[in-house]
């Protein structure tokens, strides 16, 4: 329509008293009836990983939903201690009824379930892209770009991705195919040395690494959640590896605990605001019964620290894996 037909309509509204004019220049604010009443929902709260319910930005979330006279609720377990198993995953969603659900980091087979039922969802992160749910999450591509070709500036060949499970199977996630593309691009031949699988256990990952730094260790690191960048940092501390001088570090998520860091994470950034502000509001609009399956993305940058440095001189030359 143009420009004069949505005046028009506009003007209908503010005669029926719909909308309210607050100035010149200002938009208008809606004025809902008095026998207006915006559906109370039940809200189940899937998350990847249990530590995720101690979160800053998932308290703020539950709070905020709650003031909106909803009824957010967290399952009695997450996608982690379900080991990713989808036929555990659904028993236990179908055991629990709710008008809407918002899932954390979901895996592709969860989300595709998800994506096929009546019931609204909302996919904070995860691997979403292929289906038709709402979702939001950070756009780290240019800052994964940034650092890792600040890595490979710096003389870096070794390099080392470790990711949980579902951004590496069935395939690479974006960010992850990203990382490779830029390695070959450097002239540096990828393999599993590069996106390594391993058991998402405290076990599985000292086993990986313990296997990798064994023989030809990696000259950097990048790590994809905090809990992993700390368990890293303790595995190098205790056998006398120093950051950055013998490995680099970088986190692709920020940690309030960075602030006290010496030397300072190199990591990458965003912010939870966007992401909390999102999930409130869609499932507002699906308590007034709007079909939002809107995907968003909050800006990321990467913030170099001192945890990256240049690559140790013995390992300029070296590319075997």
């Amino acid at each position: 329509v143009n420009r004069n037909t949505i005046d028009a309509a506009l003007k209908l509204l503010d005669k029926e008293g719909l909308l309210k004019g607050q100035g010149p220049g200002r938009r208008r604010k809606i004025v809902p009836k008095n026998d207006h009443k915006t559906r109370a929902l039940r809200v189940g709260i899937l998350l990847h990983d249990p530590r995720e319910e101690l979160e800053g930005y998932m308290n703020e979330l539950y709070h905020l939903l709650s003031e909106a006279g909803h009824s957010p609720i967290f399952t009695p377990k997450c996608l982690k201690d379900l080991r990713m198993n989808e036929k555990r995953v659904i028993r236990m969603i179908k055991q629990i009824p709710t008008d809407a659900w918002i899932v954390g980091a979901g895996p592709r087979e969860i989300l595709a379930w998800f994506a096929d039922q009546e019931i609204p969802c909302f996919s904070i992160f995860g691997r979403h892209a292929d289906f038709p749910i709402a979702a939001i999450a950070p756009d780290k591509a240019s800052a994964y770009t940034h650092a890792i070709r600040r890595l490979i500036s710096l003389g870096h060949k070794r390099i080392s991705l470790l990711c949980d499970r579902p951004h590496r199977l069935p395939r690479p996630a974006k960010n992850q195919r990203l990382f490779l593309e830029e390695l070959k691009v450097a002239g540096i031949q990828t393999n599993q040395f590069n996106l390594p699988d391993w058991e998402p256990t405290r076990k599985g990952f000292t086993t990986q690494l313990e296997r990798m730094f064994h023989h030809t260790p990696p000259t950097a690191l990048i790590l994809d959640e905090p809990h992993i960048y700390s368990a890293a940092l303790h595995f190098l501390a205790e056998r006398g590896l120093r950051v950055p001088h013998d490995v680099s570090l970088i986190c692709t998520d920020p940690d309030r605990s960075f602030i006290w860091s010496d030397p300072s994470v190199s990591h990458i950034r965003w912010d939870h605001r966007p992401v909390v502000r999102r999930v409130v509001q869609w499932v507002n609009n699906v308590a007034i019964g709007k079909n939002d399956r809107r995907k968003s993305f909050t800006k990321a940058t990467f913030v170099e620290g001192g945890t990256i440095g240049a690559a140790p001189k013995n390992s300029q030359n070296d590319t075997r894996i």
